[in-house]
């Protein structure tokens, strides 16, 4: 059973908070990035987590790949179309405790002004006091998503008959947040 002190209200932290996304490129390698945190609040109930709420917003202008030409592409009417739809949210409709440290997070995401509901296996990984005498508590999970359910259909086809980025595209979460005083 994770800690009942986990009852609370948090802000995540964007230096310590990474939402990534891996996609395959050209079916024989991943292509790996992220986008930044524009707000990100959470209330949890140890209780009754069913009562738990989540809210996250994430800047599509800032996402990163590594790779410039890549980034200001995704931004495009192609892939994220950053100037119509700026961001990405999520808010959740349930929290379930699985058992021991797993938690079930299921909401709307929105991408691309398209709300599918997800649902984000999420592991507790600690609670801490950092440095400042804050209180900060951990998880981190992943869960795969279809582009095209999402209005993400750019592709190009392969030489070989295959084509050039996967329709999956497993979403990474490792989450850092500081309990409001």
């Amino acid at each position: 059973m994770y800690p009942s002190d986990l009852t609370g209200t948090y802000t995540l932290d964007p230096a310590h908070t990474r939402f990534g996304f891996v996609a395959r490129h050209a079916m024989v390698t991943k292509v790996r990035g992220s986008i930044p945190v524009k707000e990100a609040t959470a209330s949890l109930d140890a209780d009754d987590p069913a009562a738990s709420t989540v809210h996250v917003v994430l800047d599509v202008a800032g996402i990163q790949t590594g790779n410039q030409h890549r980034d200001d592409h995704l931004r495009t009417g192609d892939f994220l179309d950053a100037a119509a739809h700026p961001y990405i949210t999520f808010d959740a409709t349930d929290v379930k405790h699985i058992g021991g440290d797993s938690f079930e997070v299921t909401g709307e995401l929105t991408i691309r002004g398209v709300t599918r509901r997800i649902t984000v296996p999420l592991d507790y990984t600690g609670t801490a006091l950092d440095a400042q005498g804050l209180t900060r508590v951990g998880f981190e999970g992943s869960t795969v998503i279809n582009r095209k359910d999402f209005g993400i259909t750019y592709n190009a086809v392969l030489e070989t008959g295959g084509v050039m980025i996967s329709e999956k595209v497993t979403l990474e979460f490792d989450l850092s947040a500081v309990k409001d005083a």
